[in-house]
């Protein structure tokens, strides 16, 4: 069993940067792929970003390619997104996921979710 918590939502103007952190319990934290969706309102929940367990391997979309860096640290279980040029259309609730194997990267599925923070980017 994995629980996850995010921090670091907020309000930004945009061209700022926020960085997220996802807190992991359990001691098996750096056998999982761990990921990072948004939802934004009425929209479908899309991915965003994701890392292997090892931290070797990254994934992101197309839409934040180049802007989000997401990055790991084992030893204190916990997964980052640092989000960098801002903008408008970054505004959504971030969920951090968690999976052993997922079947696919971006469309998972993904065993665990954290409860989500919310990001708001003015213009």
């Amino acid at each position: 069993q994995v629980q996850l918590v995010e921090s670091g939502g907020g309000l930004v103007q945009a061209g700022g940067s926020l960085r997220l952190s996802c807190a992991a319990s359990g001691r098996t934290f750096s056998s999982y792929t761990m990921g990072w969706f948004r939802q934004a309102p009425g929209k479908e929940r899309e991915f965003v970003a994701a890392i292997s367990w090892s931290g070797g391997s990254t994934y992101y979309a197309d839409s934040v390619k180049g802007r989000f860096t997401i990055s790991r640290d084992n030893a204190k279980n916990t997964v980052y997104l640092q989000m960098n040029s801002l903008k408008p259309e970054d505004t959504a609730v971030y969920y951090c996921v968690a999976d052993l194997a997922p079947r696919t990267v971006v469309a998972g599925p993904y065993d665990y979710w954290g409860q989500g923070t919310q990001v708001t980017v003015s213009s």
